[in-house]
């Protein structure tokens, strides 16, 4: 086993997902949902949490396991979820109900995200996930980056595709969108760019002052 190899599965076995959380991620499973790994899911609670986030939007609800993680770093937050699979908008509010989080703190809106965030308020967000339609990931990010305030973040999971992200033999069109999207968000002087290699990856972006 390699250095690289060990370091990822002693961080996948460290993670000890809250029970909640594990009941919402079998509930997925079930469903064939791919929802974030603890590994990001524990990414997301901190960042959540040193943002001292209130308002968080998320693109696909993971069938609530993303949404649960970031809500138990930001005990505060109220959680916009958008998906186009009324069943995976189901999923979540079970997992939340059975998480016991009030219906006050989450909000389900069932369409698709190219039509729903153009209509969502500039600047109003703490953090933006953006974890569904790969490859329309690019225009995602960027009305990620419009909807987050300043200095909040939009997170982007799977940036790695599976490992395909690294392999410049790997061109078809999910990895390509990834692999633009990490170029592109590097050269940028509008945003500061890092990735984690936990679980499958997790892109993280916060949006500069243009002041």
């Amino acid at each position: 086993m390699s250095e690289n190899d060990a370091n990822a599965r002693y961080i996948r076995e460290a993670v000890i997902e809250p029970a909640h959380i594990a009941r919402a991620r079998a509930h997925a499973q079930e469903l064939g949902v791919a929802s974030v790994s603890p590994a990001v899911g524990a990414q997301l609670a901190v960042l959540a949490a040193t943002t001292d986030a209130r308002s968080i939007v998320e693109i696909g609800t993971g069938a609530g396991v993303s949404g649960l993680w970031m809500l138990r770093g930001a005990p505060r937050a109220v959680l916009t979820s958008i998906d186009n699979e009324p069943e995976h908008l189901a999923a979540a509010r079970r997992g939340f109900a059975e998480a016991k989080v009030p219906a006050t703190r989450a909000r389900f809106i069932t369409g698709r995200a190219a039509e729903v965030l153009p209509r969502m308020n500039e600047g109003a967000y703490d953090i933006v996930l953006v974890d569904a339609d790969p490859e329309n990931v690019i225009e995602y990010v960027e009305h990620g980056l419009r909807l987050a305030r300043t200095g909040g973040v939009v997170a982007v999971p799977r940036i790695l595709a599976g490992g395909r992200a690294a392999d410049p033999v790997q061109r078809d069109a999910v990895t390509s969108a990834y692999r633009s999207l990490i170029q592109e968000t590097q050269e940028s002087p509008a945003v500061l760019a890092a990735i984690s290699t936990a679980g499958e990856g997790l892109l993280q972006l916060v949006s500069l002052s243009t002041d």
